[in-house]
């Protein structure tokens, strides 16, 4: 089954967990950037980050996309473009 055929509140659904997980990942360089946790190289966690917030903010532009959603769920794709695409602009200005 394809992804532009399933249902857009499961649709929805994942493009928050992808989005918040990539979230939750550019944070952690930033964090260790101020108090030092370890001294690694984080450009390759924050590169997934990125990555994964990207695919949230394209799962929900699919989802805006789709022919015929209901008003809540078009309002919640909308909504979940605006933060992801506010997050990412802010991980990349940290950057």
């Amino acid at each position: 089954m394809k992804w532009f055929d399933k249902d857009e509140n499961l649709l929805l659904q994942r493009s928050f967990i992808f989005g918040v997980v990539g979230i939750a990942i550019c944070l952690v360089p930033l964090f260790n950037g101020y108090f030092q946790f370890m001294n690694a190289p984080m450009g390759p966690l924050n590169g997934v980050g990125l990555l994964l917030q990207f695919f949230g903010l394209s799962i929900a532009i699919m989802v805006l996309r789709k022919r015929r959603i209901s008003e809540q769920s078009k309002d919640k794709a909308k909504k979940m473009i605006l933060v992801l695409g506010v997050a990412l602009v802010f991980f990349f200005m940290v950057i």
